[in-house]
């Protein structure tokens, strides 16, 4: 059965497993989310639905989210995400999606949004090697060498460069669930999530286990 919900990143820590074993991991305050709509085959084509995560004030989204939530009859939220599922007969607007969802032992995969790092050098950006620092060369080190060649005369696409570096979609494939606390909505996953402490990210049963 597929399944989704929709988390905040709390931080990475580590815990031991039976043998003594040391195993990193991020925590993440998971649900409670509630359906706020649900769609099918006859009136969208497909089966999903949309929850809803975070209360907020009504006047910190808009008429139209307002509309939306009033609709479905539950309280304004901060964050909405769509998820796909292949059965979705026993959903219904209103259910409430905790983290008890998930089991130890499942495989996920974690989207999230990486830390955002600005207009950045080709050297920060892809850790492509400084120019020589003696023998006469510069003033300039920290940047990329010889950009193409004499013929074409011209730079190729795709070219290494400076530019925006992070601050995008990530997901992250088959990570193992170590732990789940259903009293406090915190579920434990081994690695490393993308985005910082506090990002919000989305987590769903893995698509290639």
């Amino acid at each position: 059965m597929k399944k989704g919900i929709i988390g905040k990143k709390i931080g990475m820590t580590q815990i031991f497993d039976e043998v003594g074993n040391v195993i990193p991991v991020t925590v993440i305050e998971a649900g409670p989310c509630v359906v706020a709509q649900k769609k099918t085959v006859e009136s969208d084509g497909y089966d999903a639905v949309q929850l809803g995560f975070m209360d907020t004030k009504e006047k910190n989204i808009s008429k139209a989210e307002n509309g939306h939530f009033k609709k479905a009859g539950i309280t304004a939220k901060r964050h909405l995400k769509e998820f796909r599922l292949e059965d979705i007969s026993g959903v219904n607007v209103g259910d409430i999606i905790s983290v008890e969802t998930f089991a130890a032992g499942e495989k996920v995969d974690v989207t999230g949004m990486t830390k955002g790092h600005g207009y950045t050098g080709a050297i920060k950006r892809w850790n492509l090697h400084k120019l020589p620092a003696t023998h006469g060369v510069g003033p300039i080190h920290r940047q990329s060498g010889s950009m193409g060649v004499i013929d074409p005369a011209r730079i190729f696409k795709n070219k290494k460069m400076a530019g925006q570096y992070g601050n995008e979609q990530v997901t992250v494939l088959n990570l193992d669930v170590v732990k789940i606390d259903a009293e406090k909505n915190i579920i434990a996953i081994k690695g490393a999530v993308p985005g910082a402490r506090g990002g919000i990210v989305f987590i769903r049963d893995s698509v290639k286990a």
